[in-house]
Order: C-alpha cells, then structure tokens, then sequence
C-alpha cells in the first residue's frame, strides 16, 4: 500500500526546508556511505501515532528560469501539492505576517479538497500569541504555531498531520502476482516501454484504474507468471505550471515503490544519468524494493565495440549504492531486449525471496571471517557468534556480536559481497542488522 504523502508548501525563505529537516529528526541524507547516494533529500519515511507517511520538500526541488519568480515558485508548489499530497502543510512566516504571496497560494490551495494545515513558523512565543490571528483569513482552521530552528511545538504539528491523513486501504492482489512499477524521469520513455511489454505478451486481462492518481494497473500473463505491472508516465498538462513536470518525477515514483515488488528503473541513454535519477533510484533501493536499471532509447546512442561495457562502467560508478541491480539496455521504439524483462523480473523476485537456512549461512559467515578476519579497535577484536535470517523482501540478516561498535562498514560491506557471491541475491538489497548478543531486544 501506498504510504500517504505530506507536502511542504510557502513562499520562499520562510523555512520549508528547516521545519522538513525538523520533522524528519535532522536525518535528512542517505546513511549510507557508498558512492552515488545522492546527499540532498526531498523526501523522508516517518512515523507518528501508528501511522506511517512520506514527508516531501517541495521547496528543495530546483526551479527552471521562467519559474524564479515568488509567484511562479509559489505556483508550482501548489500544482505538486495540488496533485500529489494528501496533506498540505502551509508554511508562512510568523515574524513577516501575512503576505499578497501568501494569499495567492492560499487561494490556489483552496481549489483543492485536501486538508491544508497552516503551520505559522518562527514564532517566538507560544503563551498568548495573538500575532497568529491574521493568519486565520487564509480559511485553513486554526493556524498552528511553530519554530523549526528550535524545534517548538512540532509535535501539535505532526499531530494535525496524523489526524488528517487518509484512511488506509488494503490493495487485493493475489498472492502469486508479482508487481512492477516502471519509474524515472519525465520523457525518458517509461509508456513506451509499458506499452511495448504489453505488446509482447499473449493476454492483457483488462485495464484497471489503480488506487494512485494518474497511474494504470494493468495485469499480464508472460511465461506462465502473472503481473500487474504500474505505469506512473501519465503527467496532465496543468495552467498553473507549463515546465514542471520533473517535480513530479519524484513523488509519483514514492507511491508507485511503495505498492511494488520490483522496480524497472528507466533511464535515458541518449542524455545519460542525472541528479534526478539518482534521487529516485535512490528511494527504491531504502525501500528495499528489487531493482533493475533499464537503459532505454539504446537505438539514439551512437556505438562502438566498446560502448555497452564503457556505459555499464561509468553507471557503476555513479550508482555504486545498486551494485546489485542487473542493467538491461533497450529500446522500447524498437523492442530490442524488451521480451528479456518480464524474465528478468520474475528472476529478480524469486532472489528477493530466497531464505537460507541458519547453518548454512552460519557456514558461509565462518569461512568468510577465516579468510579475512574480523577488524580490531584498540586490542579488541570483533566476534560475530552467529547469524539469522529473520526476512524476505528485501532478505534482511541479523548479526550477533560482541560489541557492535567495531563493525567497520567496509566489513559489513565484505560479508554482504561473502552472502551475494555464495547465495546470489542478485537485483535485490540486502539489509543487515548488528546486534548484541545480550541484548534483551535480540
């Protein structure tokens, strides 16, 4: 199921990015240390009174020319908010009241039926603040005072969030499907490729108008498995903004990973990696989805006998967080390679499945730390007792240690290519967990 998506929204410079990276608990980079994560984020997973949901930055999102303008930057905000959010949380300035800027916005949010939620920051006092009452002439309720810098009252905020979200709907699918979403940036063919999978296969059932806006669940049969593949591509042209369709990119991908088991990550061969791409790839691979990067429009590259392995290289290089995802180089135009997909797919499930027993894998783990021993800090060396398996989807380990503190994360990184090269797991993460073994959580 798709988790619900809260979006940041204001004029600028009144502190969207500082009250996103406040709820977000100041966690706001990828943990990861590998080459290729992508350290700016416009999105965060958290959890407040039972309930989980995305929080999105829409003012980290980079503005074209023609949109520098307050009322150009104010509109596109409204149009991703207007079209992606289900909770819209309004952020004005306690410290510059009410502004024409901010009433535009506001009347642009109001054609909308999503809860809007007017979160007034910068307030400096909390005890018969009377500077909030202008604020109520947006017609969005009561107005909620906050200070991101200090981190005042963000808990009333989360709590009007929370109470606010949608009601949560369970998605029916038979066990044995398995489903794609096709994601990446606007224009780089994802219809095309949904289209031409479809075209190879022997029966479309039907079309089916999925739970998320503007995307299509379609169920196919190929090879004798069944799939609902997600085409989240569908972008209608709006009035309020003409060039933003890559805002869109991201948050559409967010609810198309989150109702998925394996992504086809699309990108476009003629124009090559970008930031964007990284940003979205990177969200699927902490979801613990499985993946394989699609280079499509192969046919527009202009080739040598060495340009497949020069290309594969230099996106290794840039995406060093999805070592594990095969790459698949395509034209959707053409249908060259598109018949291995539906394979490929089905492949790279059953790997996000496969469970090992705890004496083999223990076996594995006990070779692997005879052939490179465990690293020590300052005369003591790390002991890892044993290892278990605890899930599927993403396959997620559990390491008992002596003190997990002396994990270097090269050598975790050693015992996950150990448990890659000896079990495969190929397109999908892996994620492992360090633990004391006396501890009483264990």
């Amino acid at each position: 199921m798709a988790k619900p998506v809260i979006a940041f929204v204001g004029r600028p410079n009144t502190g969207k990015s500082t009250l996103f990276n406040r709820l977000a608990g100041g966690r706001i980079a990828i943990v990861e240390d590998v080459p290729g994560v992508t350290r700016d984020r416009l999105y965060f997973d958290t959890e407040w009174l039972g309930r989980t949901f995305t929080l999105v930055d829409t003012g980290g999102i980079d503005m074209v020319e023609e949109e520098k303008t307050i009322l150009g930057q104010v509109r596109t905000q409204a149009a991703i908010a207007m079209s992606e959010a289900d909770v819209i949380v309004f952020v004005v300035d306690g410290q510059v009241g009410l502004t024409a800027e901010d009433e535009a916005l506001a009347a642009l949010l109001r054609r909308t039926k999503k809860p809007v939620i007017v979160a007034v920051n910068k307030t400096d006092s909390f005890i018969n603040n009377y500077s909030n009452i202008e604020f109520y002439k947006l017609g969005f309720g009561e107005p909620i005072p906050v200070s991101a810098l200090h981190g005042m009252n963000t808990g009333d905020l989360m709590d009007a969030i929370a109470n606010n979200l949608p009601k949560e709907i369970e998605e029916d699918f038979e066990p044995d499907v398995i489903k794609i979403a096709v994601i990446g940036r606007p224009n780089v063919g994802k219809s095309s490729l949904v289209n031409a999978i479809l075209g190879q296969s022997r029966s479309i059932v039907s079309d089916i108008p999925g739970t998320t806006r503007d995307a299509i669940d379609t169920p196919f049969k190929a090879n004798g498995q069944n799939f609902i593949i997600i085409d989240t591509a569908g972008m209608r042209k709006r009035k309020t903004v003409e060039d933003g369709t890559e805002r869109y990119s991201v948050i559409r991908a967010l609810r198309a990973v989150d109702r998925c088991d394996v992504v086809l990550m699309v990108i476009d061969g003629s124009t090559g990696l970008s930031d964007q791409d990284k940003k979205i790839a990177g969200y699927a691979h902490e979801a613990g989805r499985g993946m394989i990067i699609v280079v499509n429009k192969w046919d527009l590259v202009p080739k040598d006998n060495n340009t497949l392995h020069k290309y594969e290289e230099e996106m290794r290089a840039q995406l060093g967080f999805l070592a594990y995802a095969p790459i698949v180089f395509i034209s959707a135009l053409t249908k060259q390679r598109v018949s291995k997909l539906p394979e490929l797919v089905a492949f790279v499930a059953e790997q996000q499945n496969h469970r090992v027993t705890t004496s083999v894998l223990n076996d594995v783990i006990s070779q692997a730390t005879q052939m490179n021993p465990a690293p020590t800090d300052k005369g003591k060396r790390l002991k890892i007792f044993y290892c278990s398996q605890v899930s599927v989807k993403p396959p997620n380990f559990v390491f008992f240690v002596n003190d997990p503190e002396l994990m270097h994360f090269s050598y975790l990184r050693y015992l996950e290519n150990q448990l890659r090269k000896n079990f495969g797991f190929e397109g999908t993460p892996l994620h492992m967990t360090i633990r004391r073994k006396d501890d009483p959580d264990a």
